[in-house]
């Protein structure tokens, strides 16, 4: 199975995809504008205690106070509090915990309000991002991710990944790790540390002891709701989280973002900044790779699937709900219960897809078309399962109920993605009054005119609908070329589907978008307005 990860740089962010063997499998939005992302550490204040719910809301700065519940605290928070009061105050105290005292733990049952007061300052790590009208989740039990490790500080615990299974390897990491981390720290070893050597792993240790030291300088001169730890970047957290040998690609459009990770790759895996590519073609980075048109297919109400079935997803206050449905399936099958296989079988691939995909979270609920075999069902789910194990989010999957019903709980760390697919009419913009859609090729004609005669600019290009493409490239004398011809200027067109059938964009020599004074929207617009005339 081959991996790409392809990155377009926007003015709103970065937009990162995930594809394997070609198909996308998650997509990322990380806008500019987001400051409060999982694994960020800031040092907040408890702005109001509830007993009732044994919790506190702590304010980070964000416009919603952040929520810490009691068993989020960490049975060392005495110990973490006592820290961060030493380091704030100056005193002889250092990144190293070698020699710290540690506090009493506290009870496990115990209630918030022995713990914090109001207006205290407490060292806080994001676990779940703001998500609709809710703040941040936080938890005190602070974590610094590498790609092999995991350090704990305030623990003295090294515990393996259940998923490597060999009593030996387990006992080999163990081992290792014992005798290289410092004191006083904690490690969780990561999945991907089957297998590797003593020195890598004592890399990606220093690497985290490092950004330990780094944000206990930020720690002593801190203020209330000052970051003092930041996670790594969307694009560089995910080839943290999911490098391996079977990546082929990695594209980026941005010079800035090619710097960024190549600096990243050369301190975490040198052997593959070979991979890593700076796209500088002219076409837009997703429509190139055909991102675009599959991100405009996969996030509809509605999914289909390969031989004819389809899905439909819905979203309520509590839950998702997703409906597969057999649509023109042909029946090809022996009998009912085997076309129900069948569709069932494949539907459970697409939908452990678009879970990860759309970062779909919390209780979904799956109406399988009915079986009768109890066989059948099982197989359905062990089918769920082997796709599931891809997923890097935490899940549970329960068997199929004898109602067709799957039920998947799922780890809901960030804003569910959503891809608005539906497109307003782009001849009345919604006001459903048709105009002449054929008058976008007069204007843009006349666009083009003003562009290269009156304004004298050159080496522009247009982007347009493909339809509109097509009308302008193709032919043996292309209305493309009769531009040349006429102008002796050379105009570039380029297909964007992202655009509607009346819509287009023009850019100069240098890739900036020429802002223009009229366009179809206006044309529609002044269309739409009714000119009444009297007449005797």
């Amino acid at each position: 199975m081959s991996n790409e990860l392809i990155i377009n740089s926007t003015q709103d962010g970065e937009r990162i995809a995930l594809l394997q063997d070609k198909r996308l499998v998650e997509f990322h939005h990380e806008r500019n504008d987001t400051n409060y992302t999982v694994g960020d550490i800031f040092l907040g204040s408890v702005k109001k205690v509830m007993p009732g719910l044994n919790a506190a809301f702590i304010d980070i700065g964000y416009q919603k106070d952040a929520f810490l519940h009691y068993h989020d605290l960490g049975v060392q928070i005495r110990s973490l509090n006592k820290y961060v009061k030493q380091a704030q105050s100056q005193k002889n105290v250092t990144a190293k915990l070698n020699g710290f005292k540690f506090e009493p733990e506290i009870d496990k049952l115990g209630k918030m309000a022995d713990v914090l007061k109001k207006g205290q300052q407490v060292l806080v790590q994001i676990v779940k991002e703001p998500i609709s009208t809710k703040g941040p989740r936080l938890s005190c039990e602070i974590s610094l991710a590498g790609r092999y490790l995991v350090l704990v500080p305030f623990s003295n615990t090294v515990s393996v990944s259940k998923k490597i299974v060999s009593k030996e390897e387990r006992q080999r990491l163990k081992r290792l790790i014992t005798s290289i981390k410092p004191e006083n720290f904690g490690v969780i070893i990561r999945t991907v540390a089957e297998g590797r050597d003593v020195a890598e792993l004592d890399q990606d240790l220093r690497s985290m002891v490092a950004n330990w030291e780094e944000g206990f300088k930020v720690l002593r001169t801190a203020k209330d709701r000052d970051k003092i730890i930041g996670e790594l970047g969307r694009s560089s957290s995910i080839l943290r989280d999911i490098l391996n040998e079977s990546f082929d690609s990695i594209i980026v459009d941005s010079a800035e973002m090619f710097d960024e990770i190549k600096g990243y790759l050369t301190r975490i895996a040198p052997d593959k900044v070979k991979i890593l590519k700076h796209y500088t073609g002219k076409v837009k980075t997703f429509e190139h790779f055909g991102i675009e048109k599959q991100l405009k297919a996969l996030f509809g109400k509605t999914v289909t699937i390969p031989g004819g079935g389809y899905l439909v997803i819905e979203h309520t206050e509590a839950l998702h709900v997703i409906d597969v449905n057999s649509g023109n399936k042909s029946n090809s099958e022996s009998d009912q219960e085997a076309t129900a296989l069948n569709v069932n079988t494949t539907a459970a691939r697409e939908i452990a897809r678009q879970l990860r995909l759309r970062d779909i979270g919390g209780i979904i609920v799956c109406d399988f078309i009915d079986m009768k075999s109890a066989e059948n069902r099982n197989r359905v789910f062990e089918v769920m399962k082997e796709e599931m194990k891809y997923d890097r989010s935490k899940y549970t999957i329960l068997p199929i109920s004898k109602f067709g019903l799957m039920q998947i709980t799922r780890q809901r760390v960030r804003p569910e993605q959503n891809i608005a697919t539906g497109e307003v009419c782009p001849t009345c913009h919604g006001t459903g009054k048709i105009s002449a859609s054929i008058l976008v090729t007069d204007q843009i004609d006349d666009t083009i005119d003003d562009l290269l005669t009156s304004q004298n600019q050159k080496g522009i290009t247009l982007y347009v609908h493909p339809f509109l493409h097509a009308y302008y490239t193709k032919g043996f004398i292309s209305r493309q070329m009769k531009w040349y011809t006429r102008y002796l200027k050379w105009v570039k067109v380029m297909k964007d589907t992202s655009l509607g059938l009346t819509d287009f964009k023009v850019f100069d020599e240098r890739g900036e978008e020429i802002e223009l004074h009229s366009s179809a929207t206006e044309v529609n617009a002044m269309q739409d307005k009714h000119i009444e005339v009297d007449v005797d």
